[in-house]
């Protein structure tokens, strides 16, 4: 469902010169799994995320989505694909409905179809006391239970989740990962990043831990702990990253 292969996105650094955020990275996710995505900031992965989405264009290699080629073929993969972040905006001046609705005519859904879906989507999310609030009046939970929305809306097959539940109470975070799961046993393929340890492991069927723009391991979590000979996630982690600068003695 998602291949990755040799995937590398360069930018020219006034200061630097050439910086390599994505090093020749090469990852597969399939259908009815999560993939997770694990590194510190600046690892990669939101520029890795944002290639796959089509809000970037690699520098070379290749990302294939539902067949689709990210680079020749956006627009279609575009209809397969359902992205969130913790940064994803939301319009002042519109309600949740109005929003969920323009990103779902935007996809092209015919306005019975459209309208079925959402509300299928309000009540399963718990957004019907939030209708018709407006997007300046919302807050950080609301705003992402409305990204959830709009990103389900066309019913893709492909979901990406960058760091979903950054900022949330307990209570919403809870409520997202459980929809995750679900959305898993539904048979979609899912990418997850997430610097909270805990939702990973509770979550991912495989993972692959960045650094520097590179893969470091990629595995399930039983196989890499094995494999490193660590306790869990968070020690693997710290095993293949170090500590940040500064940090260690």
């Amino acid at each position: 469902m998602i291949h990755v292969r040799d995937l590398v996105k360069s930018y020219d650094d006034l200061q630097l010169g050439k910086f390599t955020a994505v090093d020749h990275i090469s990852f597969f996710a399939m259908p009815g799994e999560i993939f997770g995505l694990l590194g510190p900031n600046g690892a990669g992965k939101t520029t890795a995320l944002r290639i796959l989405s089509t809000v970037l264009e690699p520098t070379s290699g290749t990302v294939k989505i539902a067949g689709y080629d990210v680079t020749t073929e956006p627009a279609m993969v575009r209809h397969k694909i359902g992205f969130m972040s913790a940064n994803t905006a939301v319009y002042d001046r519109m309600t949740a409905w109005e929003m969920v609705e323009y990103f779902g005519k935007l996809y092209g859904l015919p306005d019975d179809e459209l309208h079925d879906r959402m509300e299928e989507l309000f009540h399963r999310l718990g957004m019907r006391e939030i209708r018709d609030v407006l997007g300046a009046k919302m807050s950080t939970g609301m705003k992402q239970k409305v990204s959830i929305a709009r990103a389900l809306v066309h019913d893709p097959p492909v979901l990406i989740f960058d760091e979903p539940t950054l900022g949330l109470d307990v209570f919403v975070a809870r409520a997202l990962v459980q929809l995750i799961s679900e959305l898993r046993d539904q048979g979609k393929c899912i990418i997850f990043s997430s610097h909270i340890m805990r939702e990973v492991e509770k979550l991912c069927d495989k993972v692959a831990i960045m650094n520097r723009g590179k893969i470091l391991a990629e595995g399930t979590i039983d196989q890499l702990r094995t494999e490193y000979n660590q306790p869990d996630l968070e020690e693997l982690f710290f095993h293949l990253i170090g500590e940040p600068d500064g940090i260690a003695n």
